[in-house]
């Protein structure tokens, strides 16, 4: 074969590559694609009827930029990809997806400017429980600690998991076993999303847990405003 052939062949699978390439990119890049694995079918499902059922999958689990690209879709996509096909993928109630802060934050940035350590600010239903949780401030105790944590630490549900009580927007549980009507989630027992939507609160604000030398007690008065607390019940 002379260099002319070589050279033929080379531009041939070039560009057989390059539309490969071009195909795949918005093909894998639709939500019903990640849809297509039984095992993703369910997060699928509680996205259609979420508040983020406009933005797609990709959009908030793969980050901005070559490297988000690479890491979180390429590499991501084909390790998955051949669990899924040559292993046994983990259960639906079993996934474990981490979604990075400061992609959360290109669209809620907004939040780390709000005060809300003032009633005239708190979003509803919190104003009604006089909910005080200054996001600036949790945000910067994650990153001092360095285990990972961000905004999914307290809304992992936000997409992927049924409204508490009927409520359109899943926020942290809080202490909802106190009310009248208990919640539990529909996962099944022993099982990873069943353990995080029962995660509230009080996984930091323990009365043991440390932060800048000062104890995170368990007080209604160190989360609630306290005119707020006699008459409150969360999720009511």
């Amino acid at each position: 074969m002379n260099w002319k052939s070589k050279a033929t062949l080379v531009s041939i699978l070039a560009i057989g590559v390059l539309a490969l390439v071009g195909t795949a990119i918005p093909l894998t890049d639709r939500p019903t694609f990640c849809a297509g694995c039984h095992t993703i079918a369910p997060a699928y499902e509680t996205w259609a009827q979420s508040s983020h059922k406009d933005v797609t999958c990709v959009a908030c689990h793969v980050r901005p930029g070559l490297q988000g690209w690479l890491s979180d879709k390429v590499a991501s996509g084909v390790r998955d990809a051949a669990v899924y096909v040559f292993g046994t993928p983990p259960d639906a109630h079993n996934l474990q997806a981490k979604v990075d802060s400061g992609v959360c934050l290109g669209c809620h940035r907004h939040i780390l400017r709000v005060s809300e350590t003032a009633p005239r600010d708190l979003p509803s239903p919190v104003k009604e429980v006089g909910l005080i949780m200054g996001h600036r401030q949790h945000m910067e105790a994650f990153r001092v600690r360095g285990l990972s944590e961000g905004c999914t630490t307290c809304h992992a549900g936000v997409v992927h998991d049924g409204p508490i009580k009927g409520y359109p927007v899943v926020i942290p549980r809080g202490h909802v076993s106190a009310d009248h009507q208990p919640w539990y989630p529909a996962h099944p027992e022993g099982s990873y999303l069943r353990a995080r939507a029962l995660n509230d609160c009080f996984r930091c604000h323990d009365g043991k847990t440390q932060y800048l030398n000062k104890t995170l007690d368990r007080r209604c008065e160190t989360c609630h405003i306290s005119e707020k607390i006699s008459g409150a019940l969360l999720f009511n």
